[in-house]
């Protein structure tokens, strides 16, 4: 408890923490900022600071999703975003040790990573065919699930991820006629985006079961299954050639020792002129490595990469990277909105699950937004090309076709 205490005092500069402790004695740390709301929280087992010692993100995660540390004052979002937003990544200072320290993680990391095709259809299936009520509660209604694109943080979650998928078909620059492969096509909505804005024929690939029948059912209530198709496939039982690749959300799934294998079997699918379009969460700092939490309960197997790596993993392969963007903020703000929903949503995903598990997934979404908000989390999206003068020389081809898209 006094080593808890003592990292309290000095990790809680800005806003006011209240601990109170198993004995039913309290501590209070920090001093009233308007820029984080006050909290109280209560740890009811001194088993608990064995465990946050241990693993600091895993002992609170699961000392919360237990019950055994309770927030009274504010919510599990607030206490998140006053721990980090007293030490927010970009303030801190560069260490060579640790950034040495950080490489050798991300080299185990890489090495523990195979994610060979059976276990990518497990994996996916631990998260991804969860309930389909449970992301309908908290998703927009085209059940987009992965980050919006905010021209304006004020827009609602809605037009952000419509924003979103204009964005990235700008920069394909599909046209009437291509060919389109979408990996990772959750529930069908880029897909079916793709062919209502330019015409051309999609297939979506995925490897849960329970996204794949949502998204043939769309297509099917749409009268396009015959343009915009689904299957239940692994990128790498691919055998096709397309004029574009989009994959959002997939490239933190593949595993970092399979970073080139999927790179250069992207590459193989393309056509000599084709264009593909990576959109990925990304790391600011460098290789690092899942936290435990992330790993046990939420995307097993799953691997966040830093630019670097992804560079690194496509030195070699005989294409161009054409284009890179770094969004900052926008993940932060389309977290906060499913952050949101959820918690007005509880009483209807305690009843599809328990307590239990709707605290496990406000703790996720919580952990996530101060991820992006505080620490080193943002997204990549990087543009690859097979021919140089396939796309334009400047960027003005994108901003043309976004406001074109948008009308």
């Amino acid at each position: 408890m006094a080593l808890i205490d003592h990292f309290l005092r000095r990790a809680i500069r800005r806003g006011e923490l209240t601990l109170t402790k198993p004995d039913g004695s309290t501590a209070t740390f920090g001093s009233p900022d308007p820029a984080f709301a006050p909290v109280a929280f209560t740890i009811h087992d001194t088993a608990v600071y064995r465990a946050i010692v241990a693993d600091p993100s895993l002992g609170v995660a699961e000392a919360f999703m237990d019950g055994r540390l309770t927030v009274e004052r504010g919510d599990i979002l607030d206490l998140l975003m006053l721990a980090t937003g007293n030490s927010r990544w970009e303030n801190g200072v560069n260490s060579l040790a640790a950034n040495r320290w950080r490489t050798l993680r991300g080299r185990i990391r890489h090495a523990l990573t195979a994610n060979r095709a059976i276990a990518s259809r497990r994996n996916v299936k631990h998260h991804y065919d969860l309930s389909d009520r449970l992301y309908d509660l908290f998703l927009d209604a085209d059940k987009q699930y992965s980050c919006a694109y905010y021209t304006d943080p004020g827009n609602t979650l809605e037009q952000a991820q419509d924003d979103k998928k204009a964005h990235i078909v700008a920069k394909l620059r599909v046209e009437p006629g291509m060919r389109v492969l979408d990996i990772g096509c959750g529930w069908g909505g880029m897909a079916l985006y793709i062919h209502a804005k330019t015409g051309a024929e999609v297939l979506g690939i995925t490897l849960s079961d329970e996204q794949l029948k949502v998204a043939r059912r769309r297509a099917a209530e749409a009268g396009v299954a015959d343009k915009v198709r689904f299957e239940l496939i692994d990128y790498r039982h691919l055998d096709d050639q397309f004029d574009r690749i989009v994959s959002v959300g997939m490239f933190e799934h593949v595993g970092a020792r399979n970073f080139r294998t999927y790179l250069s079997r992207c590459r193989d699918l393309l056509t000599p002129q084709g264009v593909m379009l990576l959109h990925t969460i990304g790391r600011a700092d460098g290789p690092n490595f899942t936290d435990k939490f992330t790993d046990k309960y939420i995307f097993p197997g799953g691997y966040i990469p830093s630019l670097s790596e992804t560079l690194a993993a496509n030195d070699f392969i005989r294409w161009f990277v054409t284009d890179v963007e770094v969004l900052r903020m926008h993940y932060a703000y389309t977290l906060r909105a499913w952050y949101d929903r959820t918690v007005a949503h509880k009483d209807a995903i305690v009843a599809l699950y328990d307590e239990r598990f709707y605290r496990m997934w406000t703790f996720y979404l919580a952990g996530a937004i101060v991820s992006f908000t505080n620490g080193t989390l943002v997204n990549f999206q990087i543009q690859f090309s097979r021919d140089r003068m396939t796309l334009p020389l400047t960027r003005d081809y994108m901003l043309e076709g976004e406001r074109a898209l948008r009308n």
